[in-house]
């Protein structure tokens, strides 16, 4: 059985409110714009996805980042998970991504996270993507108990949880 409902279909374009940004799903195309968004926030991202998902390393390299991305691409092509770039209008730069999963841990049935880059940390940017992701989740995906990671629950805590068989 699928994580998600047959007929579902998922978004592909997501305005975020009272910003110039949207979300789109990611693409290996998009690896010119991505790779420089990950490591030039490398360090933090670290911090938050580093200890559960081994991620960005320190030596990751272009083609590296190439095929992450398109691993993401062919995911989201058969809904096994997805990958949201945060995108300027008219998309020269990402800033951000969401991540939206099916529940590694017991308690959930979709897992979402997300971050912006150092420069959007703590601004209009950074605090509209917060106040979107759940509204859209809500409103948009098939889930009945999302888990917002580091958000309702730190990443430290998610670890400890049984996996989901």
């Amino acid at each position: 059985m699928s994580w998600l409902p047959d007929d579902f279909v998922h978004p592909v374009h997501v305005p975020v409110p009272n910003t110039a940004l949207h979300l789109r799903p990611i693409r290996e195309a998009d690896t010119a714009l991505d790779y420089p968004a990950v490591m030039g926030s490398r360090e933090r991202l670290w911090e938050i996805f580093g200890p559960a998902w081994a991620w960005p390393q320190e030596t990751m390299t272009y083609d590296e980042d190439r095929a992450d991305l398109l691993r993401h691409e062919k995911e989201i092509a058969a809904h096994q998970s997805f990958n949201y770039a945060l995108l300027d209008e008219r998309e020269t730069a990402i800033l951000g991504c969401v991540y939206i999963d099916p529940p590694e841990r017991t308690g959930s049935d979709g897992e979402v996270s997300w971050w912006v880059v150092d420069d959007l940390v703590g601004g209009e940017a950074e605090r509209a993507l917060d106040a979107l992701v759940p509204q859209w989740i809500a409103a948009d995906w098939p889930f009945q108990q999302p888990r917002y990671l580091g958000r309702d629950i730190t990443w430290q805590e998610w670890l400890t949880l049984p996996r989901a068989s």
